[in-house]
């Protein structure tokens, strides 16, 4: 009995210990407050499962920038998503390795907590499954998910990251996703100009910028709604088509002809800084999509019928484009870009 007593200390005692641990990193790898702005929506559903942290964001933002997730180590996700582009990188279509064209316009990265699809045609409902799409495209990254663990595995401050956001050192390919999604998720732009006259902060629209809201109120604000100046959904709003075979948007992923060429129609904050416009670019400026707009779409089956029921063009002087175009500019969030 007496050789029993202290087999059990020492057991207690790396029970003890591994408590001890445990709360440790609670406590040293904080929750990052999730400080939803005013008028925002809740956080999509998935956030709750993978709530951003001081050193899970770190990590992400890293990893983010890490351009060995290419198969030729010259393309990282920061190449696409430059911030003082609000995550944009300024082509027609996203480059890849080797010159390599992409079928799409780089989407802007604001938000993502609040949204429930993800990519143009909404090929994803949770962003922790975002990231492997452009590691294995073949236009984007084209290398796999287990080429970048072993590039990055003998790395010693990945090591010192991975264990401080999750416990230990692994590398594995759900810490990366989540720890990706933990930076995008931190990724807030609610302060504009906008949202500092909605909330009395000394700004005042000037008076072009107040008849632009005005004109955006009556002829913009049904499909770019709420605070985040998108409703979510996938329309067809007879843009320009991309010929390129794969291209067939939200049909792409439903297999539904009545999504053919739809596409989720994207957030107008920081639009000043995501030019050029459009699924694959079809516009280089702002007014360039108000001509559009006014002159006349594409005609489609499944055209929106806001365009539909009105002769499928938005009729707007060039007095309207104008304020439009001022009111858009004030939905930019210069601390966000950094510029």
């Amino acid at each position: 009995m007496k050789k029993i007593i202290p087999l059990l200390s020492v057991v207690l005692l790396l029970i003890s210990c591994s408590n001890t641990d445990d709360e440790m990193i609670a406590i040293d790898n904080p929750e990052i407050a999730l400080n939803i702005p005013t008028g925002f929506p809740e956080p999509n559903e998935f956030v709750r499962f993978n709530k951003p942290t001081k050193y899970g964001v770190e990590l992400g933002e890293k990893l983010f920038s890490d351009k060995r997730f290419s198969a030729d180590n010259t393309i990282s996700c920061s190449s696409c998503h430059i911030q003082e582009n609000a995550f944009t990188d300024g082509k027609a279509q996203g480059i890849g390795i080797e010159g390599r064209i992409g079928l799409r316009n780089t989407p802007s990265i604001q938000n993502l907590m609040f949204m429930k699809f993800y990519n143009w045609d909404g090929s994803k409902l949770q962003l922790e499954n975002q990231p492997l799409v452009p590691i294995i495209t073949h236009e984007e990254m084209d290398s796999s998910i287990l080429d970048v663990i072993g590039k990055i595995q003998n790395d010693a401050s990945y090591a010192d990251l991975f264990k401080k956001a999750f416990g230990d050192a692994a590398i594995t390919p759900e810490r990366i996703y989540k720890s990706i999604a933990q930076f995008e998720y931190s990724l807030v732009s609610a302060n504009s100009k906008y949202d500092k006259v909605k909330r009395k902060e000394g700004e005042s629209f000037t008076a072009g910028e107040a008849k632009g809201f005005e004109i955006f109120q009556q002829k913009c604000a049904s499909c770019h709604s709420t605070e985040l100046f998108t409703d979510q959904s996938f329309r067809n709003i007879g843009f320009p088509l991309n010929t390129n075979s794969n291209e067939a948007g939200r049909a792409r992923v439903t297999g539904i002809t009545a999504d053919y060429m739809s596409f989720r129609v994207p957030t107008l904050r920081n639009i000043e800084y995501t030019a050029p416009y459009g699924s694959f670019g079809q516009f280089p400026t702002l007014k360039a999509v108000l001509d559009y707009f006014d002159n006349g779409v594409l005609e489609a089956e499944n055209l929106d019928p806001i365009f539909k029921n009105n002769g499928s063009s938005i009729p707007l002087t060039e007095e309207e484009k104008n304020n439009l175009i001022a009111f858009m500019k004030t939905l930019s969030d210069t601390a966000f870009v950094k510029q």
